[in-house]
C-alpha cells in the first residue's frame, strides 16, 4: 500500500465510487466526492458514502484524505477504522451537508480521526 500522497493522481471521476475497506478487508461503502479547498488547491475531504442499500437510508462522512491510504493493485481505498467507529463518526445525509469551510467543523473531523487538520 502507498501513501494517498506519495506521487499519485487520480482524477475525481476516477476515484468516485472506489470501494473503501478497513484493514480488515469489511466493506464500509464508497468515495461519492471530493472536497477541494480551493484557496490552497488541496483535496480536503473525501466524502464516504456508507450503509444503506442503493442510496437509501445510507450516511455519508466527511474523511480527511490522509486518513485513507490508495490501494492502487485492488482499485480501493482503505481506511483503518472499524466499522463502530465509523458508524459513530460525525455523518450528514444528502440533503444536509455540512459547511466544509468552517474550521470549528473541520477540527472537529480530523480530531475524531487521530489527523491533524491540513491548514495547521
Amino acid at each position: 500500500m502507498n501513501r494517498i500522497d506519495t506521487g499519485h493522481v487520480l482524477s475525481s471521476s476516477t476515484i468516485s465510487g472506489d470501494k473503501v475497506v478497513n484493514r480488515a478487508g469489511e466493506d464500509l461503502g464508497e468515495i461519492k466526492d471530493l472536497m477541494i479547498d480551493v484557496d490552497t488547491g488541496r483535496v480536503a475531504y473525501a466524502v464516504l458514502e456508507s450503509g444503506g442499500f442503493l442510496g437509501l437510508g445510507s450516511k455519508l462522512f466527511a474523511v480527511p484524505l490522509p486518513a485513507m491510504e490508495v490501494d492502487t493493485e485492488h482499485h480501493r481505498f482503505v481506511f483503518d477504522q472499524d466499522k463502530e467507529t465509523l458508524k459513530n463518526a460525525p455523518g450528514f445525509d444528502k440533503d444536509h451537508w455540512p459547511d466544509f469551510a468552517d474550521r470549528t467543523w473541520g477540527a472537529s473531523v480530523h480530531s475524531h480521526y487521530g489527523i491533524r487538520p491540513y491548514w495547521e
